[in-house]
């Protein structure tokens, strides 16, 4: 018996082993096996609805991704629009070749040399997009090409300068940390080479953490505008320190409710 032989009769006698020991409703239950075979086989029940793998969404190739295609609600949250471009990419592959199609001012400068469309070219257009709400400038400012917006925003940060390009109806003394990591998390979008660029996951949880510190950051602030009123209170109530003041727990009780709104 060859190596390869022996190796599967040594994994069908594990499978065999273990699955007839296990008695779980989230694991395929083993019925038999069948020895009369060539091969020996293991019979399983049968489970109707296929595999999870098969009902993964197909991974898509926006590959027109520029500011005018997203859209805002009432709530100002964003809507993709105009998925003609689009390209559907099979399970397995991570990129296709197509001729070159999209915006000018947003396209991946690799995609445009070597005309392979992937995720990475979704990345660096996305990362154009957040360059133009930074700077509160359009790629198409720049006669189309995106290279003289993104070169003079990546060159300003290693200079350490950004601060003084970035538009000032984005940026204040409240966001500015925050609006720091979104001018970071663009400028690895935008790297010439694509993988380099950070992933859509790796930007989701990037995007998590910089809301996170932000809702944090307001919440301190807030915390902070309380105390300050609170002080004012306390004096304008007579509560000067001095003879009577008020409880810790009496501060946050109202701090909680000012901030609450009652």
């Amino acid at each position: 018996m060859g190596g390869a032989d022996w190796r599967q009769v040594k994994d069908f006698i594990n499978e065999m082993v273990v699955l007839s020991q296990i008695i779980n409703r989230n694991v395929v239950k083993l019925l038999g096996c069948c020895l009369e075979t060539e091969a020996p086989l293991l019979v399983y029940e049968f489970v109707s609805n296929g595999n999870l793998y098969d009902l993964a969404s197909v991974p898509i190739i926006y590959r027109d991704i520029n500011s005018s295609n997203i859209l805002l609600d009432n709530d100002d949250k964003a809507k993709v629009s105009d998925f003609g471009a689009s390209r559907l990419v099979p399970l397995g592959e991570t990129q296709v070749s197509t001729i070159v199609q999209g915006t000018l001012g947003y396209l991946d400068p690799e995609y445009l040399q070597t005309s392979q469309l992937n995720e990475n070219s979704d990345i660096y257009s996305f990362g154009v997009v957040l360059i133009e709400l930074l700077k509160g400038k359009k790629a198409t400012q720049f006669g189309g090409n995106s290279n003289t917006l993104v070169m003079h925003f990546v060159s300003s940060m290693k200079e350490d300068c950004l601060k003084d390009v970035l538009d000032t109806r984005v940026v204040n003394q409240s966001n500015e940390n925050q609006v720091m990591e979104v001018a970071s998390l663009a400028s690895m979008c935008v790297r010439v080479s694509g993988e380099e660029r950070p992933t859509m996951n790796e930007m989701e949880l990037k995007c998590v953490i910089v809301m996170q510190k932000h809702s944090l950051a307001k919440g301190k602030m807030k915390y902070e505008e309380n105390e300050h009123l609170l002080g004012h209170l306390a004096n304008a109530y007579g509560f000067d320190g001095t003879s009577t003041s008020i409880s810790g727990n009496t501060q946050s009780q109202i701090a909680f409710e000012l901030e609450d709104g009652r």
